[in-house]
């Protein structure tokens, strides 16, 4: 992607969690994060899902730590209270690979490209979104606003 394409899109990203509160850093690089995918996936298996999909939040939009990197990784699971010798051997032997494999499949044949992809009904918004954006999106496939 040319630099100025990236560059647009990181503002956009800026922007965007500014407005909604979020915390984001200044980003120079994009890394692989299909193991940190595997990581999460075995994290929700035990309950802690949420709280290490957090971490590698914070980690790599807000710090620009190094989702690729195994020991950035290790250390992500400790601070989400998952057992260091158990996320090694789950990052050594890819346990989940064939799972994040199912979703990435799963996503391909919705047209996902980008996340967050929220879907209801035949309609769908791409990254993060206010309340509003959100509600109608639910409210056009049919829901009523209580």
């Amino acid at each position: 992607m040319p630099s100025e394409k990236v560059s647009a899109l990181v503002e956009h990203l800026n922007q965007t969690a500014g407005k909604l509160g979020l915390p984001f850093g200044e980003r120079t690089k994009t890394f692989n994060s299909r193991r940190a995918q595997e990581l999460g996936l075995w994290a929700e298996h035990l309950q802690k899902g949420d709280v290490f999909h957090m971490k590698a939040f914070e980690a790599y939009f807000v710090h620009g730590r190094n989702l690729a990197d195994h020991d950035v990784l290790i250390d992500l699971a400790v601070q989400s209270g998952l057992s260091e010798t158990d996320a090694e051997t789950v990052l050594t032997t890819r346990s989940f690979a064939r799972h994040v494999d199912s979703h990435w499949q799963e996503a391909q044949k919705l047209g996902i490209t980008a996340v967050p992809t929220f879907i209801c009904g035949f309609n769908r918004v791409v990254g993060a979104q206010s309340y509003q954006v959100l509600s109608e999106l639910i409210q056009a496939a049919g829901a009523h606003k209580r």
